[in-house]
C-alpha cells in the first residue's frame, strides 16, 4: 500500500494536538516537511525531516513505499530526505506499511497487520530536532552507537542545524550528565541526576533507562490540561515551555539553562566552587589556594586552585565534606552502583589517584559510588537539590581545619585552650626541627652508609658515588641563579652548572615544598648508580649538606622531549628519522632496565618530560625517583600507593596498584603515539569525537587511516612503513590487558624487524566522553578507574 502526501495536505493526530505536513517560516520561501503543535499561539514546530535540504518550492511530495521507507522528493522526483538514510531497522517481512501521527506527536511507520505492536519500523522520536517532549528519549543507543541529542535551529526562521547541541554523557562506567555544547565546546553542564531531579533544578518527570540496548533519559510528563516541551534555542539556552491545551497558548516556566553566571562551564577553574551569592563568584575550596594570584585582580579564575598542602597517600589523609554542591564534571569519574557511601570512602582512600567521592543517587538508600580521578571541574553551590561532595585532603590540612573549627566553638568558653595548643604545637615544631636537623646531619655524615645499607643482602649493595660539597655545587650554578634554572619537576628545581674543570652538569635540588623526600632521593641515587647505558641519563654524584639534598647529572643541552614534540614552534626541528631513532633508543633503554641490567627495574613514570636529549638528539631516560628494583626472578609487585603521571599509567596499575614491566610497556606505547602525532595524550582534543589520543589512534587504525595520525609538521620526511609500524606497535603496547602487551625484547625486535605484526586489541583508558562510534565493551566499571582521563599529574610527579 502506498501513501502519498503532497504540499498542502496534512495528517492530524487523533487528539488534534499535532499536525504533519509542509511549512515555511518567516519570509523564507524554503519548504520543510515536519510536525507542529496544531493551532497554537505562537505557531510552534516540533520536528523537521529535511532540516539540511529544504525544498525551494511547493512541488514536494512525501511517499511511503512497500518496504516501509518514507521519502521526501522534489518536483523532479529526486529524493532529498529518506527515513532509510538514518534507520538501522530491517524492512524485510513487511506486509502492509503505513504511516501514523500518534497522539504523542511521534510520527511512526508500522505494519498495518500489527497495529497493536509498537515495534515500529521507524519513528521520528528516535531523531529529535531542537525539541524534547513527553515520550522522547535523550541518550545513547547501544545497538547502533548513535547519540540521541537536541540540535538548535540556526535562527528562529531557519530550522537547519545550528551551533548548539544538548546531549548526555552516556558511557558505561560513567555517571550520566547533560551538556550544552557550542560547536563541540562545552558551554554549560546540568548537574548530575540524583534520581529525582537534576542538581539545582526542581523535581522533574524524567526517568533513566539503562539496559543492553540503550542508556537514556525519558520524559514522562502526563497531564490532561497541559503539554511540556524543552527546547534548545538558537542562542544556546535550554528553555521549558508549557502549552495550555484549552487556550492553546504557550507560557515559559521555571527551567532555563544557563540561568546565571555560575552556569557557565569552567567559569571557575579546578578546585574552585562558584556561588551566585558571593562576590566574586569564584573561590577556592577549603584546603586549596589560588594557583595564579595575579589573575584574580582581573576577575580571571580559569587557572583555578591548587592544594595548600600536597598529598602523600599516607594513612592520615581523609575527606572534607562539602554540602549543597553541584557535583564536579563526571567525565573523569567512575561510577559503581552497588557500593555504599562507606565502601565508596574506603575505595577512594585506598587509591591514591582518587581525589573525591560522592553518592550521586539519593533514591537508592545511600547506595551508589562516584569516584573522581584528577581535577574537580565545574563545581558550584546550590540551594536546590545540591549534593554532598567529599574531597581528599592532606592529613595536616584536615587536622588544621578540624582544630580551627574546634577552636571557634570553644573560644567563647575557654581561651586557655588555644594558648595551650599553641605551646604544644611550638614544642612539637621545635622537636621536629631538632630531629630533622639531626637526621640531615647524620645523613650528611653517613651519606655513603645510606647507599650501602640499601639492599644490604645484595652483593652489589656497595655503591661508590662521588659526594660533592655544597660549596662546589653552589659555585658551579652561580649560587643557584635564576638564570641557571632549567626547569622544575616533582623533586624540585633543576639548575645548569659548570664545574671548575669545565664539565657541564645538571643539578636536581630537592625543594622544601616537594612532595618527594629522602626516600625518593635515595631510591633514585641507588637505582641510577647501578645502571649504565647509552640511553639512560648518567649520574655524576650527589650532595647532602645542611638542609640541601641534590643529585648531579650529566647535562643534556637539548633538555626534554616534550619541549619539542608538544611545542608548535619547535616540533618541526625533529624530523621523522630523528623521531624514529628516539623511539628505538627509548625501547633499548627499557630493554636494559627490564632485562639486561644487574637489577630488573620498572621505571613507573616513563613520559616525554622524562626523556632527555643530548647534543645529537639521542634519548636518555631520566628521573628514577619512583622506579622499583626487583631481584632474581621477580618481575611484578602490588602497591596501594599508586604514583606516576595520568595519561601514561596502565589500567591494572591505576585500578589495582599492580605494576610490572608491562606497566612501562603501556607508558612506552603512549609515548610512541605522542612522538608520531606531536600531540599530548593528556590534553588531546578532536573536533569529531571525544576520545583521547589512544582512542583516536585506535579509531584511525580500525578505519585503515593510521597515516592521518602523523604530525603535520613532519612534512614529507617520513617513511610510510616506519610510521605505520610504529603506530601498530604502540597500539599493541597500550592494550587493556597487561598479558596482551608484548614484552620489551619483542618491542625492540618489532621496531627493527620487517615481519608481520599481530592485530592489536582495544586500548585501555581511552574514553573521555560520549561518542557514537565506540566499542560497547570498552572499560566497564569493574575494569576502569577513570584515571585515563588525562587531566593532571598524580602523587609524586
Amino acid at each position: 500500500m502506498y501513501q502519498n502526501i503532497t504540499d498542502g495536505e496534512t495528517i492530524v493526530s487523533e487528539n488534534e494536538t499535532f499536525e504533519m505536513g509542509f511549512f515555511s517560516r518567516g519570509s523564507s520561501k524554503n519548504r520543510y516537511m515536519g510536525i507542529w503543535f496544531k493551532d497554537t499561539s505562537p505557531p510552534t514546530v516540533l520536528w523537521v525531516a529535511n532540516r539540511e535540504t529544504p525544498l525551494i518550492n511547493t512541488s514536494g511530495m512525501v511517499k511511503l513505499d512497500s518496504q516501509g521507507i518514507l521519502s521526501l522528493v522534489n518536483g523532479g522526483g529526486t529524493v532529498i530526505w529518506s527515513s532509510n538514510s538514518n534507520s538501522s531497522t530491517s524492512t524485510t517481512n513487511i506486509i502492509n506499511p503505513v504511516i501514523q501521527l500518534l497522539d504523542t506527536g511521534n510520527l511512526v511507520i508500522k505494519d498495518e497487520n500489527h497495529v497493536s505492536n509498537e515495534n515500529f519500523i521507524w519513528q521520528s522520536f528516535d531523531y529529535p530536532g531542537d525539541t524534547f517532549i513527553s515520550g522522547m528519549k535523550l541518550g545513547k543507543n547501544l545497538v547502533t552507537g548513535r547519540d540521541i541529542q537536541l540540535t538548535s535551529w540556526r535562527s528562529a526562521d531557519d530550522p537547519s542545524p545550528g551551533e548548539y547541541t544538548v546531549s548526555f554523557l552516556m558511557v558505561k562506567g560513567k555517571y550520566p550528565q547533560q551538556y550544552i555544547r557550542k560547536n563541540l565546546v562545552i558551554e554549560a553542564r546540568v548537574g548530575p541526576y540524583n534520581g529525582i531531579a537534576f542538581a539545582g533544578q526542581p523535581a522533574s518527570k524524567v526517568d533513566m533507562v539503562s539496559n543492553l540496548k540503550e542508556m537514556s533519559f525519558v520524559h514522562t510528563f502526563n497531564s490532561t490540561g497541559f503539554l511540556l516541551r524543552l527546547i534548545a534555542t538558537p542562542g544556546g539556552k535550554i528553555e521549558t515551555w508549557q502549552l495550555n491545551l484549552r487556550t492553546r497558548e504557550w507560557m515559559q516556566i521555571h527551567f532555563t539553562l544557563p540561568l546565571d553566571n555560575c552556569d557557565k562551564y569552567g567559569l571557575c577553574g579546578p578546585y574552585e566552587s562558584c556561588s551566585i551569592e558571593a562576590s566574586p563568584n569564584c573561590g577556592c575550596l577549603k584546603g586549596f589556594e589560588p594557583t595564579n594570584t595575579k589573575e584574580l585582580s582581573h576577575a580571571n579564575w580559569t587557572s583555578g586552585c591548587r592544594r595548600s598542602r600536597a598529598l602523600d597517600c599516607g594513612p592520615g589523609e581523609g575527606f572534607l565534606k562539602f554540602s549543597s554542591m553541584k557535583l564536579p564534571d563526571t567525565q573523569n569519574a567512575v561510577f559503581d552502583g552497588k557500593m555504599s557511601l562507606r565502601e565508596c570512602e574506603v575505595a577512594c582512600k585506598d587509591n591514591c589517584l582518587c581525589t573525591a567521592y560522592a553518592n550521586p543517587n539519593i533514591t537508592q538508600g545511600g547506595v551508589g559510588c562516584l569516584q573522581w580521578f584528577g581535577d574537580l571541574i565545574d563545581v558550584r553551590v546550590y540551594t536546590l537539590n545540591g549534593q554532598d561532595l567529599y574531597v581528599r585532603l592532606a592529613a595536616s590540612e584536615l587536622l588544621d581545619l578540624r582544630s580551627s573549627s574546634h577552636r571557634k566553638k570553644r573560644l567563647p568558653i575557654k581561651v586557655i585552650l588555644p594558648i595551650s595548643a599553641g605551646v604544644f604545637v611550638l614544642g612539637l615544631i621545635l622537636a621536629l626541627y631538632i630531629w630533622s636537623k639531626k637526621r640531615r646531619s647524620d645523613a650528611e655524615r653517613e651519606g655513603k652508609v645510606l647507599i650501602k645499607d640499601h639492599h644490604s643482602n645484595s652483593k652489589d649493595g656497595n655503591i661508590e658515588v662521588p659526594l660533592f660539597s655544597l660549596s662546589t655545587i653552589s659555585k658551579a650554578t652561580n649560587n643557584f641563579s635564576i638564570n641557571n634554572k632549567l626547569g622544575e619537576g616533582g623533586f624540585g628545581p633543576v639548575y645548569k652548572g659548570v664545574l671548575e674543570e669545565g664539565q657541564e652538569i645538571a643539578v636536581k635540588r630537592l625543594s622544601k615544598s616537594s612532595r618527594q623526600g629522602l626516600d625518593e632521593f635515595e631510591n633514585e641515587l641507588i637505582c641510577i648508580a647501578k645502571l649504565q647505558h647509552r640511553n639512560l641519563v648518567k649520574l655524576l654524584g650527589y650532595c647532602i649538606q645542611g638542609d640541601e639534598t641534590m643529585l648531579i647529572y650529566e647535562y643534556m643541552p637539548n633538555k626534554s622531549l616534550d619541549l619539542f614534540i608538544f611545542d608548535d614552534l619547535r616540533k618541526s626541528l625533529l624530523n621523522w628519522p630523528q623521531r624514529f631513532r628516539i623511539i628505538q633508543g627509548i625501547a633499548r633503554g627499557l630493554l636494559y632496565l627490564h632485562q639486561d641490567s644487574r637489577l630488573r627495574v620498572v621505571h613507573r613514570d616513563l613520559k616525554a618530560g622524562n626523556i632527555l636529549l643530548d647534543n645529537d638528539m639521542n634519548p636518555k631516560i631520566s628521573d628514577f625517583g619512583l622506579a622499583r628494583m626487583f631481584k632474581g626472578h621477580e618481575s611484578e609487585a602490588n602497591t596501594k600507593r599508586v604514583v606516576g603521571t595520568l595519561g601514561y599509567i596502565s589500567p591494572e596499575y591505576a585500578v589495582n596498584g599492580f605494576f610490572s614491566v608491562k606497566s612501562d610497556i603501556f607508558s612506552f606505547g603512549v609515548l610512541v603515539l605522542e612522538i608520531v602525532s606531536g600531540k599530548n595524550n593528556r590534553g588531546f582534543v578532536h573536533e569529531d569525537h571525544h576520545d583521547n589520543l589512544l582512542g583516536h589512534a585506535w579509531r584511525l587504525y580500525k578505519e585503515g587511516k593510521s597515516l592521518d595520525l602523523i604530525d603535520a609538521s613532519l612534512g614529507k620526511s617520513w617513511s610510510v612503513n616506519e610510521v605505520l609500524r610504529s603506530i601498530h606497535i604502540a597500539l599493541l603496547c597500550v592494550q587493556q590487558r597487561a598479558e596482551d602487551r608484548p614484552n620489551t625484547p619483542a618491542v625492540v625486535a618489532m621496531l627493527v624487524g620487517e615481519g608481520s605484526l599481530p592485530s592489536p586489541k582495544q586500548p585501555g583508558f581511552f574514553i573521555q566522553g560520549n561518542e557514537s562510534d565506540r566499542d560497547s565493551t570498552t572499560n566497564n566499571p569493574s575494569s576502569s578507574s577513570g584515571a585515563g582521563v588525562t587531566i593532571s599529574e598524580v602523587y609524586g610527579r
